[in-house]
């Protein structure tokens, strides 16, 4: 049973890929394969349960910085997965939204991701965020630029100013986030976005994530008490 204190928005950092292909002696390639293949399932139970919103960390603007024929195979997964995926997420009503820049990615890439943000544009049954040439720092400091180049006064830049030039304008921030493989680090990840939010890690790596793991982080939130800096007034 779900806890009913469920999460309006989930972010995950899908950790540990290259870790579970490396203890069975594959390439880093295959986990990252296997990975994007366990989306479907966490997609799916995020939408049975009622959670609103779901984000992604795929690949950071850090990642450029990974052997070339890795970046490659992680562009042509992308592709692979708009293609398959595209058409039964929008049939479950889910919408689709990129995050970060689409600058590196090719021409063909960058048309299959405006295609299938298109195509969901209008479904409301969940919004799924795929954070991919994403990093938090760019994307505050492209933040303060489209503000600058309005013309806003300095004394005019406050947080909801910055907050509707990021990319995830118009979501809410996270109420929980998660990530996989056991490691506790933010990895430049929604860095703005989750000044309050609640964290929690599991061991396991993201290939083998499932369902039920899932719903461990979910009650384990639903048993936190959110103070956002205030006190709980005790009865």
């Amino acid at each position: 049973m779900v806890s009913q204190h469920v999460p309006q928005h989930i972010a995950i950092i899908m950790d540990g890929n290259g870790r579970w292909a490396r203890q069975r002696g594959l390439p880093r390639l295959a986990g990252h394969r296997a990975g994007t293949e366990n989306i479907r399932g966490i997609v799916t139970a995020c939408a049975e349960w009622g959670i609103r919103y779901l984000t992604l960390y795929a690949f950071s603007t850090e990642n450029w910085g990974r052997p070339s024929i890795e970046v490659q195979g992680l562009m042509q997964i992308l592709s692979d997965f708009i293609d398959r995926e595209t058409q039964a997420l929008h049939e479950k009503g889910v919408h689709l939204r990129h995050l970060g820049r689409l600058e590196g990615l090719s021409e063909r890439l960058k048309q299959k991701v405006r295609y299938a943000i298109d195509l969901t544009r209008q479904n409301d049954r969940l919004i799924l965020a795929v954070a991919f040439n994403y990093g938090g720092r760019v994307e505050i400091v492209d933040a303060v630029r489209t503000l600058v180049a309005q013309g806003l006064a300095p004394d005019a830049i406050d947080e909801q100013a910055i907050s509707g030039c990021l990319s995830t304008s118009g979501m809410p921030d996270p109420d929980l986030v998660i990530r996989t493989s056991g490691e506790w680090r933010l990895s430049n990840f929604l860095i703005w976005q989750t000044a309050y939010s609640e964290y929690w890690t599991t061991p396991v790596f993201w290939p083998d994530f499932k369902s039920e793991h899932l719903l461990q982080a979910i009650h384990d939130y639903g048993r936190r008490e959110r103070r956002f800096g205030g006190l709980i007034e005790q009865g």
